[in-house]
């Protein structure tokens, strides 16, 4: 396995270091200067240990679930997930984020919502932290109305980092049910403000190919789609640097499940280069 065999190599690496550290300045000073060194030593030779001790730990703990991400047997992992979750109680951001995307993975998406309703029961701050993947479950199942009032519910209760993705979330949920005039001041907005070059692009790319049809304004959202995607393409630059921008975030689950938009948007800021 390989994570077991990079263990092995660290674990020797530390040791190499542990063993150059203590033996080395003698050699070079001399053991007259021992005394004066081990002041400097001794200190990093216990941190070394320390590390050493604590990457062991985490590993022998962690040994089940990192050989099943490996294999990527999600059915398993999501067993063994499950006995951790559901029986012992342990509903940490981690365990419900990996647990919920196994469930994704097999395309099992009532099972993610059940999650979420006990997680909400149990630690409503680990459903704040793994809107994203909830909110794609309830999307991937057509619960477009439910996805539409989860995001809006979690857009002030999600982690910081995400907020800009859940915004753009329920204004995709938006258009899916048909609210046009609740999904154009989203991605608007967003197009026109985000500092991820995601968000804004496909931003523009729906108020350009979809809402400018269905908007009261055309002209303005036509405007504001050309002022986003002129925005994207002075910080990306080319086809070769949106791939490069989607490639970052290719595994996450929320951009996964719109993949198909953002190629549609690469190709519609750069063309077929």
């Amino acid at each position: 396995m390989k994570f077991k065999y990079l263990i092995i190599v660290f674990s020797i690496m530390i040791i190499v270091i542990i063993c150059a550290t203590a033996f080395v300045p003698v050699l070079i000073a001399g053991p007259e200067h021992a005394v004066n060194l081990r002041y400097i030593t001794f200190p990093l030779l216990i941190l070394l240990v320390l590390v050493l001790v604590g990457m062991s730990i985490f590993f022998l703990l962690n040994y089940r679930l990192l050989s099943l991400l490996e294999r990527e047997d999600w059915p398993a992992l999501a067993y063994y997930l499950e006995q951790k979750v559901y029986v012992k109680g342990r509903y940490s951001s981690r365990n419900v984020r990996i647990l919920a995307s196994s469930y994704l993975v097999i395309s099992d998406y009532q099972s993610v919502l059940k999650l979420e309703t006990k997680t909400q029961s149990a630690r409503p701050a680990s459903v704040n932290a793994n809107t994203l993947i909830f909110g794609a479950a309830k999307i991937l199942s057509g619960k477009y109305d439910e996805a539409a009032t989860f995001y809006k519910i979690h857009t002030g209760k999600c982690d910081k980092k995400d907020k800009q993705w859940v915004r753009w979330f329920f204004g995709f949920s938006q258009l899916l049910t048909g609210s046009f005039a609740a999904a154009e001041p989203e991605f608007s907005s967003l197009a026109v403000t985000s500092n991820d070059p995601l968000i804004a692009g496909i931003s523009s790319y729906f108020l350009h190919n979809s809402l400018v049809k269905k908007s009261s304004n055309p002209e303005k959202c036509r405007q504001t789609a050309e002022n986003g995607k002129s925005r994207v393409v002075s910080v990306v630059k080319n086809a070769a640097g949106w791939k490069k921008e989607t490639d970052k975030m290719g595994t996450d689950v929320h951009v996964a499940i719109i993949r198909k938009y953002v190629d549609e948007t690469g190709k519609w800021l750069f063309g077929n280069s």
